[in-house]
């Protein structure tokens, strides 16, 4: 006879998938407080903490990065007890070496697009893949072609580019917690004055890549210029090519380099920034934050867009 978990107590124990699942999803509300109140009081005793709103969106948009990590990996530590375990889950976080966890910068609309982006393709292939859009203005004809992808990996990149365009950008810009006004905002900075954002986007980057590529497989490390030609030229490894070129630009402009004959003219990757996502037609979405969409993912409570999905 299955065992039913109706508790939400700190020290209730699952001690199966089932259990899991079921109690994930009564509990969410609850396992988000505890880590955006991790977060708040790790920036407090670090001396990180001010009692403004864009400290306290940090707090909040952190806590949400590590319950959606914790749905995804906490399922491998069952029996468990799923509270006491998401708080050992954000200790390991917090006190890994050099961690990204504050800096200034990143509190500015520039910084949490960036980072919010960038921290989203750690969970999903559609934001990861948008990402070539987002920074470099890469079209997915772009993507495939630089890449070297197969048919059917071609095929996945272009669904990629429809879920994030369609849902997938929205929500993740209400997870970052970014108003239309902000968005416009950055996209006035880019059109006035592109040349000192993009050496603000190229200086917000080195620290944003080399952060969240540690997340990526021990075996995803930067190559050389031959041994990525070499990996190109027996056609394998596709998976690591996305994953990270998609977070290292320093490869991605190598990757070019000894492609670069056979590519189209696709230019040399260089910051280009696109706030809103590339339409089917090529042109650039006019998505207004908080508007909500067809399939409903603009807008409604933030717990409700926390979920494990493609995009």
């Amino acid at each position: 006879m299955e065992r039913q978990v109706s508790s939400t107590k700190p020290s209730t124990l699952v001690t199966t998938g089932e259990e899991f699942d079921r109690l994930m999803a009564r509990a969410l509300p609850d396992l988000l407080d505890c880590a955006t109140a991790h977060i708040r009081r790790f920036l407090r005793e670090t001396g990180q903490w001010a009692d403004d709103i864009s400290h306290e969106k940090l707090a909040i948009r952190w806590g949400y990065e590590q319950v959606e990590r914790f749905l995804v990996c906490g399922r491998a530590e069952i029996p468990c007890r799923p509270f006491f375990l998401l708080e050992s889950f954000i200790a390991k976080f917090l006190s890994q070496p050099e961690p990204l966890c504050y800096q200034k910068d990143l509190l500015t609309p520039l910084g949490r697009f960036l980072d919010g982006l960038t921290a989203r393709a750690v969970l999903s292939r559609d934001a990861l893949v948008a990402l070539f859009y987002h920074l470099y203005g890469l079209g997915q004809s772009h993507v495939v072609r630089l890449l070297g992808l197969g048919p059917a990996e071609s095929q996945r990149v272009y669904k990629n580019f429809e879920r994030w365009r369609r849902t997938g950008w929205l929500r993740a810009v209400a997870e970052i917690g970014l108003t239309d006004v902000e968005l416009h905002d950055i996209e006035d900075q880019n059109h006035r004055y592109p040349a000192r954002l993009s050496a603000e986007i190229n200086r917000l980057l080195s620290t944003i890549q080399a952060h969240y590529r540690k997340s990526e497989p021990e075996h995803f490390p930067c190559l050389t210029s031959h041994q990525w030609a070499e990996l190109f030229g027996q056609g394998y490894g596709y998976d690591y090519r996305v994953w990270h070129l998609a977070l290292c630009r320093e490869c991605l402009v190598e990757v070019h380099a000894f492609r670069q004959h056979g590519l189209g003219g696709i230019p040399t990757p260089r910051v280009d920034l696109h706030v809103r996502p590339l339409q089917r037609s090529g042109v650039m979405a006019l998505v207004v934050v908080g508007g909500g969409d067809s399939n409903g993912d603009g807008g409604g409570r933030p717990t409700q867009r926390l979920s494990r999905t493609s995009a």
